[in-house]
């Protein structure tokens, strides 16, 4: 699994981002991440996969991990109906990882451009944000504006939302 952290770290270097890796146990939930101690190095994201109840539509959501996500209010605001988390088969299906290491990394797995990214508009404000690189063994530390970068890179358009 060594190989996917450094596709990304590869990928970061390639664009010229700059960025930071903290290696950690593995986590599966944000009170996992926040027994790590990581925030004073930025602001820890929590990364959402849901489907629209026909499970046409996929979306990706990033927010910080203090912000409430109401899923059906949200649902509204995206004109995709009743949202609910999708399932393990279509998290990898569509965006190559498992469980507790959903990231908007994760995009450059998705070549079809299947999944819709969103992120909360206060994360553009931030120093740093922290996302796991395709494993939840690490967390990546870099700048709203270079996960922007890395995402315009891979033609992933980023939705800024009000959540």
């Amino acid at each position: 699994m060594e190989d996917q952290k450094q596709r990304v770290y590869d990928a970061l270097k390639k664009m010229g981002i700059k960025y930071e890796v903290v290696e950690h146990e593995p986590v599966h939930t944000m009170e996992d991440m926040d027994r790590l101690g990581l925030p004073e190095k930025g602001t820890l994201c929590k990364n959402l996969f849901l489907r629209d109840p026909k499970g046409k539509r996929h979306f990706l959501i990033t927010a910080d991990e203090k912000t409430k996500v109401d899923l059906k209010t949200l649902g509204r605001q995206l004109g995709a109906g009743n949202l609910s988390f999708a399932s393990e088969e279509r998290l990898e299906k569509y965006l190559g990882v498992k469980q507790g290491s959903v990231t908007p990394f994760a995009l450059m797995n998705d070549t079809d451009h299947a999944v819709e990214f969103f992120i909360d508009k206060n994360l553009s404000r931030c120093k740093s944000m922290g996302i796991h690189p395709l494993e939840n063994t690490a967390t990546v530390f870099l700048s709203f504006k270079d996960l922007d970068k890395f995402l315009w890179n891979l033609d992933v358009d980023v939705v800024k939302i009000k959540l």
